[in-house]
Parts: C-alpha cells; structure tokens; sequence
C-alpha cells in the first residue's frame, strides 16, 4: 500500500469514525484514477457504495498537494446537507450556495475569493443563473482542481431523470482545462444512459461499474387494486415491519391521504413532499434520521440524496414509472442493517398516474411555438406573468418551455432580468427525438407492470434491467423463498375504516388573496383582495374521483346528470363536523348556463335538510368557456370578467353557504363571492362536492 493510499484509508477511517474500516472494491481505484491520472471517470454503483467518499477523499489528496477546489454538481439539498455534515469530519471546508441560504452568499463568495472553501456545492439550476455565472463560476475556473457531477444520470435525456440544467454543465466541461479531472457518479444508469453519459462528457471517460444487488434487502410485491384495501394494508402491518422507513406516493395528494389515514390510526408518520418548505423537510429528515417517526409518506422529493443507513423499510403505494425509478428508491432501504423490505404495493390507478407524467415530461410542439411567437411579437420582452396573459397556458408549462429552449444551442430566446425576449434563431423541435423518448417511457412502463407479475427473482429482475453485469438471483425475495414475506390479506375491519375515512376527509378550500392584474376590468377587480369582498375558508366534500365520495361525484356530474341523495347526506354530515361560525342563514349555488338543474337541485335538496331558505340569486348573463380549460390565473379570472350578476333580495344580508359542484382553480367562487359581498352579503362560506387536485 502506497502512501497515498494509506493517507486515504486513514481519512476514511476518520470519516466513518471506525478504526479498522476499508475501502470497498474499487473505491480506491477510483480515487487513484482522478489523483494521480487525473482521468476523467463515470462511476456506476449501488446507492450507499460509498460514491461521496471517492470525491471527498480525492478532494483531500489533492487539496493537500496544493491543487484547485472542488466543484460539485449536485441536485437535491438534501444531499447538500448530507454533503457538507460528511465532510467537515475529514477537515474539508464545504460551502454551498443554493436557493434555501441567499443570505449566506456574500460570505461564501468572500471565502471562496480568500481560498477558504476546499469543496463548492451547487445544484444545476445555479448554472443557468447569469449572476453566478459572472460573479463565482467564471472567477474560480481557473482554481477548479476537481469537477463532480452526482447523479450524473440527470445528464442524459434517455434516462429516468432528466434534468434540463444539467445540459449546462456539459458546456462548462468543454471550457476546462483537459488535465483537470471530472468524476460523475450514479447509482442508476443502465447502458443506453451511460453510452450517452460518454458520449457527452468525452470519449476518454473510464466507466467503473459495480454490482447492484443489496443483500440485505428483501423484496415482495402485492397488488391491491383499490386504495382502501391498501391504506387497511399499510395500517394492519406497518406496525409489524421492523425499524423505520419510507413510504412512496406518486402524488402530495396521496402522500397527504396515506400520512393521514395513518395517524388516525395512531401510527406515528408525516407527509414529506416539494410544497412542504426547506426547513420544514429537513426536520422531518431528522426526525426519520433518528428514528423519531416510524417513516415518511413521501413522494420523489424524498430520493437522491437521502442517506440513512439503517433504514429499515421502503414500501410503495403504488408502481412507480419505471425499474430505474423503482430502484433508486428501494435502494434506499439496507444499506447498514442485515434485514430490510422493499414492499411493491401496486394499484388500478397507476397507469393513469404514470400516463400522465409520461405525456407531459416534454412541452407540445405547438406550446413552444406558441411561446417563440410572442417573444417574437413583443419588442420590449415579456415576463412569465406577462406570457400568461397572452397564452391559454399553465405557469408551469411556459417555465418548462422556457426553460428547455434556454439550454438549445443556439438558443431561441433569452432572459434578461425578469423578461424573455426571442433571438433570430429559426427553432424546430427534435420530434423525432421526443418521440422516441416518449415510446422509451411508456416500454419502461410496461416493463414495471412485468415485474409486479414476475416469477423469477425479484432483484435479479431489476439487476437485468439496470444491465449489471452480474444478476444471479438474491435467495431472499418472496419468489426465491416461494412464499410470502408479508401477509398479502387485509381485514375487513382495516378496509372498512379506510372507506370510512375517505368518505369523512374534506378537503379545505383557501380562499385567494390578490387579483391577477388586468384581469377583471369589467368588474374593476385588481390588487390585493380586501378583506370584505374574501371569502371565509370552504370546505370540499371530497377529492374529485377519490376512492371516497369522489367517484360518485363524478357519476353524477357526468352519467346520471344528478347528484345522488346520499351525497346530500354526506355533505350535510360534513357540515355537522364543520360548523362555521357564525352559522350561515342562507343557500346559494354557481349557476351554469350548460346544466341549469345540476347544482341548484342538489343545493335545494342541501338546503331543505339543513333547514334554511335556497336563494338562486345569482344570475349568469353571459356564456363562458369551461374554468377546467383555462390554464392559469389570468385566464381563469378573466374568463369570468362581466359573466355574473346578483339579484338582491332581503334576506341578502346573512352568512351563506355558496355551494358548486367541482372546484377547479378557486377564480369562480373568489369572483361571485366579491360580487355577493358588493351586493350586501354577509360573510361567504364556499362548499363543493369535489376538488381538482394532482
């Protein structure tokens, strides 16, 4: 053993704080590759192979011999978090500048300017910022001793995870000196994406591959098709799954309903998702790190990056999109305990889910030539709050084609401060590339309904798919062992109390606080909206088709064309529970001029067991399009404009429920309400059958 060596096997034995630790296979190799060849190098191994210890150890090294920093590319601040923790143990100083520390930014640039920081966090998005890019990036590239890239699988457009940002490093990498050395590092790469991952970062990039089985973790699939029968699961045998884990949802909406359902059953969970803020998550990070919760109900945002060896369980509530997907965060389950689970709940509602993620990863051709041609028709540039006013499109939607043209070489379209003006570059989108792209996700798709049914080894299938290059079976799964892990069977008792839950769990409806500018110029409504034209908070029966009372919802609205009388009861029982103060004295509804009777007949009916007086004062004077086909605020609101009137009568003046059937974006009732209240009304409280939520 060299010198160099020894001085490494010594850090990470600081690190880990265990004297007799040792380097795992190839890890040394990897750190020698980039310190004394400075070699550019892709590295593919099993999460908690230890892929941080190669580029702090490295960093060390070559910060001792006097070389530049470290920059490292990395995606999710949990990570960050993680990164920095880890580091400081073997002396090296890490800094980070991301979105959650802003005011720490002066500090950094000072540090780093002084030679203070050995390691340099940044997530991608950072690269497209043109401050950091003038202030930071240009002054240290000539300092840069080390290049990272984690999850560098994010590079490539064929794999689970794109990530538009990451195009720019591969430009950043093309200005570097060709003697610095780059390492990228992946958990989750199969051959198509690494042959890409080659291809961009060079074709001198040394791949090390290692195996992808955990042996620790012990895998079983059940499907449960409907959500009662796998929230009565998940409460009957989460209490018996030994340590603590992750539970993963598709959507916030199901990870709100199943953390939820679960405290109502006394099992200490919480809802970990990206509307949660920074500091929110990182204390329920800690409170998972230390085993204060039994797990988190999470979606993806809970994924790279979240390390905790001892973690004792992974349990989906449904399929995810693809073997990669399912892997990364099974993965994260054993990587320092002897037993672990991954348990593969599946249901009915996966593949509409997982549809809907598929057709909406890339913008639709005629969303990004509907974007270029009002760049190209203003002189002045437009902001993002401006293009909505000009285009029947959701925020979201424009960011992300603004966003996947920025990183276009030539580029389309450029931002200066606030507002995107078009370039004279004649644009076409690689449809065909898209095309491909789309037809890969929905083959990963099917090769996840595969899996659910396999009756080969469980790891080994997902081995194969990630083409290790070794996939001999596990011995451990429920098909190695021919049996059940965990009991497949659900008490009644469970299934009955979730249906019950569902069927009790309205949803809050906020009421909005600003008008979208210019929106409403008939009705003269701008600014913020003041407190006596908003609405109090309103309730929502369910969630629109929920497993609760949502599907009736819907089979009313759209086969029977009434709502049925159990939904009156329902919603009544939901009041019961509610009790708004002060009480409203009055019932009104959101006419429609498509479906006259549809809500009216079910207010009545509401109104007559509640024991107080239907009103329908409010009259529709003209036609609108539908709200659930506006795309943003200013659309919704506007669609509105001019579209209501009130009839007074004299009883106007008390609280009053203001009942509709489907709440979409909130704009129909913040308008009505501000109208009623013009017209003298007390104070609003909105009640719906059912909210659109994702």
């Amino acid at each position: 053993m060299d010198i160099n060596q020894q001085r490494a096997l010594s850090l990470l034995r600081t690190a880990l704080n265990n004297s007799t630790a040792e380097f795992r296979d190839g890890q040394w190799e990897a750190i020698k590759a980039i310190t004394e060849n400075q070699s550019r190098l892709l590295v593919v191994q099993r999460t908690g192979w230890g892929k941080s210890f190669v580029y702090f150890l490295a960093t060390r090294l070559l910060r001792d011999e006097g070389k530049g920093i470290t920059l490292l590319i990395s995606p999710l601040l949990a990570l960050m978090r993680n990164q920095i923790s880890t580091a400081k143990r073997i002396g090296i100083r890490a800094k980070t500048i991301n979105s959650s520390n802003s005011k720490e930014w002066a500090e950094v640039e000072n540090d780093l300017r002084s030679g203070e920081v050995d390691i340099l966090l940044i997530s991608p998005e950072r690269l497209a910022n043109e401050d950091f890019r003038e202030n930071i990036l240009i002054p240290i590239a000539k300092n840069i001793g080390l290049f990272v890239v984690d999850e560098a699988h994010c590079i490539s457009d064929w794999g689970h995870d794109f990530r538009p940002d990451y195009r720019r490093i591969v430009r950043i990498l093309q200005a570097l000196p060709k003697n610095i050395p780059v390492l990228a590092t992946t958990a989750t790469a199969n051959n198509r994406v690494v042959d890409d991952i080659a291809v961009q970062l060079g074709t001198n990039l040394k791949i090390f591959r290692g195996s992808l089985t955990r042996d620790s973790l012990q895998l079983q699939n059940i499907y449960l098709p409907f959500p009662p029968a796998r929230l009565g699961w998940l409460a009957e045998h989460l209490p018996n799954i030994p340590g603590s884990g992750i539970i993963y949802t598709l959507t916030i909406r199901d990870a709100e309903i199943v953390s939820k359902w679960l405290k109502s059953q006394e099992i200490n969970v919480a809802a970990y998702h990206s509307r949660k803020d920074t500091a929110e998550r990182e204390e329920l990070e800690e409170q998972l790190l230390n085993n204060e919760i039994k797990a988190l109900v999470a979606t993806v945002a809970l994924g790279m990056g979240f390390d905790k060896p001892d973690l004792g369980f992974v349990i989906h509530y449904q399929r995810p999109g693809s073997v990669v997907h399912y892997y990364q965060q099974v993965g994260r389950a054993g990587r320092a305990v002897e037993n672990a689970y991954g348990i593969l709940l599946s249901g009915e509602e996966d593949e509409e889910i997982t549809d809907y993620f598929i057709q909406t990863a890339f913008p639709p051709e005629a969303h990004n030539q509907a974007v270029l041609a009002a760049l190209n028709q203003s002189e002045d540039g437009l902001s993002v709050p401006m293009l909505e006013q000009y285009l029947n499109l959701t925020n979201g939607q424009i960011n992300k084609v603004l966003k996947l043209l920025s990183i276009e070489t030539p580029s389309p379209v450029k931002k200066i401060g606030s507002k995107y003006y078009a370039t004279p570059i004649n644009y076409q989108s690689d449809t065909e590339k898209i095309e491909k792209l789309t037809q890969i996700r929905y083959q990963e798709q099917a090769r996840m309904r595969d899996y659910m049914q396999s009756r080969e080894c469980l790891m080994q299938f997902l081995r194969k798919e990630l083409d290790d290059p070794n996939p001999n079976p596990c011995g451990k799964c429920a098909i190695c062992l021919g049996k059940s892990i965990f009991s497949e069977n659900v008490s009644s008792k469970f299934v009955t109390e979730a249906v019950q839950f569902l069927r009790s769990s309205e949803q809050i409806i906020e009421p909005r606080k600003k008008w979208p500018k210019n929106a409403l110029s008939i009705y003269n409504f701008n600014g913020n909206i003041s407190q006596d034209l908003k609405a109090e908070i309103g309730r929502s029966l369910s969630l629109w088709n929920d497993a609760g009372w949502g599907e009736l919802v819907k089979k009313g609205k759209y086969q029977d064309n009434n709502f049925n009388d159990r939904l009156v009861g329902a919603t009544y029982n939901m009041i019961q529970r509610w009790q708004p103060q002060p009480f409203p004295t009055w019932v009104t509804c959101i006419p429609s001029l498509n479906r006259p009777e549809l809500v009216p007949n079910f207010a009545q009916s509401l109104a007559e067991k509640l024991g107080l007086p239907f009103v329908p004062c409010i009259i529709k004077i003209r036609h609108t399009s539908l709200q659930k086909d506006m795309s943003n605020s200013y659309k919704q609101a506007h669609n509105l404009d001019g579209a209501f009137k009130i009839n007074n009568w004299e009883g106007i003046s008390g609280n009053v429920f203001l009942v509709d059937d489907v709440v979409d974006s909130r704009w129909t009732f913040t308008v009505v309400t501000a109208l009623l209240r013009n017209a003298g009304s007390g104070q609003i409280f909105p009640l719906a059958l059912a909210m659109n939520q994702l």
